[in-house]
């Protein structure tokens, strides 16, 4: 038998918990908005991603037809370096309020933990989506400018990059995706650390040191291992375009290790906080 007093307070329970969350949403947002690092470092993602993509595409020649290179993945060059400033964006989101103590303030106009750190997910992810995406159809543009001259031709075998072939377009929407999962590591990270230069460097170390430590182990079966589980190489594998069977791990499956590593990175995240004092 139901309860009309029961179910008044579920549901006043339930509106609450949405009226914390869009309230957290809402004050996140500005806390990004407002700040004025957070417009500078965006634009030097998109800046970095795409001046990168475009001197790789200079650099990289194909004189002859099948010369092997994937161009796809040259006009997405960028996306390796701009996703550092993505990474030192999204710590510098928690570690700035730790420093300033204004998480005590967050935390007392929005008592649950973990709709706190949900809204800080939700509005990082929003803006390097916006920013993501920006980048990586410039980077597609550029190349489609540059690379011809590069030599990647139809007679040599590569038709202008277009987002209507279908491996083009899983690798720009991969990379957008990846860039925000980087971002979703990286508040992870720094929501556990708390302190702004531990966390970058923990984040950088992760996603550059992992494949360097990887090429020196001298056996290829663990080197294969490794390469599977690195949060960059696995990731990145999102843009192959050319003989994506010879990579140690599918494109979409590279592409859920990275997911698994910022969900990880979430979860210990969401958990320590909760847990400790701010």
């Amino acid at each position: 038998m139901s309860h009309p007093g029961g179910t008044r307070a579920t549901a006043t329970a339930g509106s609450a918990g949405r009226g914390d969350l869009g309230r957290a949403l809402r004050a996140e947002w500005t806390k990004l908005r407002t700040a004025g690092d957070t417009g500078r470092l965006l634009l030097l993602a998109v800046a970095l991603t795409v001046a990168v993509g475009c001197g790789t595409a200079r650099a990289v020649k194909c004189p002859d037809a099948g010369c092997g290179q994937d161009a796809v993945k040259l006009a997405l060059s960028g996306i390796a370096v701009g996703q550092a400033v993505i990474a030192v964006l999204a710590v510098l989101a928690v570690s700035g309020e730790y420093g300033s103590g204004m998480i005590r303030t967050t935390l007392t106009a929005v008592p649950s933990r973990i709709t706190v750190l949900t809204a800080k997910a939700a509005a990082l992810a929003a803006v390097v989506l916006a920013s993501g995406t920006a980048a990586v159809l410039a980077s597609l543009l550029a190349g489609r400018l540059i690379l011809p001259g590069s030599g990647f031709t139809p007679a040599h075998g590569y038709a202008p990059l277009s987002l209507t072939d279908g491996p083009t377009l899983r690798a720009a929407a991969g990379s957008v995706l990846y860039l925000v999962l980087v971002a979703l590591l990286a508040l992870g990270v720094a929501t556990a650390v708390r302190e702004a230069a531990g966390a970058i460097g923990l984040v950088l170390g992760l996603l550059y040191l992992f494949p360097v430590v990887a090429q020196v182990v001298g056996d290829p079966q663990w080197q294969r291992h490794l390469q599977q589980i690195s949060p960059m190489t696995a990731g990145l594998a999102v843009q192959v375009t050319v003989r994506p069977h010879e990579l140690p791990i599918g494109p979409w499956a590279g592409l859920g290790v990275l997911a698994l590593w910022a969900a990880a990175a979430l979860s210990a995240a969401g958990l320590l906080l909760h847990r400790r004092d701010a």
